[in-house]
């Protein structure tokens, strides 16, 4: 009941976004939801677009149009109430209900994904753990026993998951996109450094550690 409920409000939310919230905006409100429940944590009732912008490093005007979407106003010389906004953007971006994923490629980074505990705060929850290599196979990271890739796709469909995380080298992150696909995945965190080609309606979110390294090697340098 708890995948289906998640599968049907993730694809309801899929189409709202899809259709009036701007991709950038859409990366901003997480960001909003963090400092928003730090504010409140730090006993702030409200939280001015002033503060709210310099705390996520975009301006004042910037928060307040990205909160017109949201159809969130703030109160003039008072600012939003922290807690009530923080409760919106969680039930909008679905973090107050359980998503569970599968990771593939269990190295130095799938296993620190793996047992990262700060993603119980945004609902994700590893439920499976997969490699290619025999010797990890049957292994444990964490509370999850390390599986062969031939299983991925069946327990994928079994369990009904929908979300995978790759963290496979670029040479095999295709075939385990098709075989994720193949499952029923419809959304893909990507770390390994390649494109990959999925149909309409499965949604790629690509994190390429090169890049990020390569930009701020050249800043450094400078």
């Amino acid at each position: 009941m708890l995948v289906k409920r998640f599968t049907n409000n993730w694809e309801s939310r899929r189409s709202a976004l899809t259709t009036h919230v701007p991709v950038p905006t859409l990366r901003r409100l997480p960001l909003y939801y963090r400092e928003l429940k730090r504010a409140a944590s730090q006993g702030l009732t409200h939280v001015s677009s002033k503060t709210l912008g310099e705390r996520v490093g975009v301006p004042a005007v910037q928060v307040r149009k990205d909160m017109s979407y949201l159809d969130q106003k703030g109160r003039p010389g008072v600012g939003y109430e922290a807690q009530s906004l923080a409760a919106h953007l969680r039930d909008f971006l679905g973090l107050a209900s359980e998503k569970q994923a599968v990771l593939v490629g269990v190295g130095n980074l799938g296993r620190a994904l793996a047992l990262y505990p700060g993603f119980h705060a945004y609902g994700l929850r590893i439920v499976g753990a997969f490699d290619n290599d025999l010797d990890k196979v049957g292994q444990r990271v964490g509370t999850l026993e390390i599986l062969p890739v031939e299983a991925l796709g069946d327990i994928v469909a079994r369990l009904q998951v929908r979300v995978g995380i790759i963290t496979t080298p670029a040479d095999a992150a295709q075939d385990i996109a098709d075989a994720l696909v193949a499952g029923g995945i419809k959304g893909i965190w990507n770390f390994a450094p390649c494109r990959l080609a999925v149909p309409d309606g499965v949604f790629v979110k690509d994190e390429d550690l090169a890049v990020a390294l390569a930009v701020l090697s050249h800043v450094v340098e400078q």
